[in-house]
């Protein structure tokens, strides 16, 4: 198993339903990738290297402030990317 940043895994899985519930946020992949950037800049790093640690970070978000942290960094990185979009810039 390599090194990786759980916490981006869990992102990931909540950024679709959350950008959904805002309907005028732009849902084109540039926007979908700068709000998962700053959401996980405002949350702590997970980072496993083992299977047991996949299954303590697994365990961790069933507590119910964990998943009010990553709903609350993601909507809070709607925010952002709305009022500044990047879309169509240059890279």
């Amino acid at each position: 198993m390599e090194v990786r940043n759980c916490m981006e895994d869990l992102v990931f899985e909540v950024l679709d339903e959350v950008i959904e519930r805002n309907k005028d946020m732009c849902k084109c992949p540039k926007c979908r990738a700068d709000i998962a950037a700053i959401a996980l800049n405002f949350l702590p790093s997970r980072y496993i290297a083992t299977a047991r640690g996949e299954m303590y970070s697994k365990i961790k978000t069933l507590e119910q402030q964990f998943a009010i942290d990553i709903i609350t960094a993601i909507t809070y990185a709607c925010q952002i990317v709305g009022k500044n979009p990047h879309h169509g810039q240059g890279e």
